[in-house]
């Protein structure tokens, strides 16, 4: 694993003998060291998470009706209207 960035963070990880254990041969039949094994893998794990949290997935029929939504936005009704008014009024000075 070759990366030209500077690491200047430092994360410290406490766990019991028989994870380190784990870890060390996950690691050696990797052929890296334990630390670049643990965050490449967290990374990834990080990733998927970040991922799943911040992407939406809509169904075909979901994502024509958000599509048409977009295309004919419908008009501010009058708490809107006064949401806009409210805001001019304390942000925009």
């Amino acid at each position: 694993m070759e990366n030209s960035t500077t690491k200047d963070s430092r994360l410290n990880i406490r766990c019991d003998m028989r994870a380190r254990a784990l870890l060390d041969k996950a690691a050696t039949y990797s052929h890296v060291s334990i630390s670049e094994f643990v965050l490449s893998h967290a990374l990834e794990s990080a990733e998927k998470v970040v991922q799943a949290n911040e992407s939406i997935t809509l169904q075909p029929e979901d994502f024509h009706a958000f599509l048409a939504a977009l295309d004919a936005p419908s008009q501010p009704n009058s708490a809107l209207q006064k949401a806009f008014k409210r805001h001019a009024e304390q942000v925009l000075k």
